[in-house]
């Protein structure tokens, strides 16, 4: 039996949402890359809905379309957010474990595009590297690089941060 776009979109729609946040780490910026997503797979309906995953393929449209905002205008790449040094916890402050969750989306915001969505498709959509590299329209090592250099960024940021919150203790 097909499935029409409207029911796609009805039973799809709350897990792309919650994927577009994990992808770009703002709320805003995920809606706004649902919505595009979700105009280009209505006008594109009949070959998404003739792959054999159409949720895959729609996630895929949507990994893509937010590495190709990079290249896009600048109004796009630009945060009304303090900076990353604001989210470091007060000491004895009761909300370390949020603070602690906004440094973490913090330091994602600051990857590069390919590496955050080679984080997101490896450990969010549970992907093997050449599903990765797929997605990304690159070769296996390329994906596999994505992601050994975001870990290495993600440590080493974690680490200095770390380092700076025990020196205010």
């Amino acid at each position: 039996m097909d499935v029409t776009y409207e029911e796609f979109v009805d039973s799809r729609l709350a897990a792309l949402a919650r994927y577009a946040v994990i992808l770009t780490g703002d709320r805003e910026t995920a809606q706004d890359l649902v919505q595009e997503t979700m105009v280009r797979v209505q006008l594109n309906w009949r070959k998404v809905s003739r792959a054999d995953l159409p949720e895959r393929y729609v996630k895929r449209m949507m990994a893509n379309l937010y590495v190709d905002w990079q290249r896009g205008p600048w109004w796009r790449r630009v945060r009304l957010r303090g900076d990353a040094d604001e989210t470091v916890p007060v000491p004895g402050d009761i909300a370390d474990g949020t603070a602690d969750r906004d440094l973490l989306w913090g330091v994602l915001a600051g990857l590069p595009r390919q590496q955050r969505a080679a984080l997101v498709l490896r450990y969010y959509e549970d992907l093997p590297d050449a599903e990765i590299a797929e997605a990304l329209g690159c070769s296996v090592g390329t994906a596999r690089g994505y992601i050994s250099r975001a870990l290495s960024t993600l440590r080493a940021r974690l680490t200095s941060r770390a380092l700076v919150t025990e020196g205010m203790r």
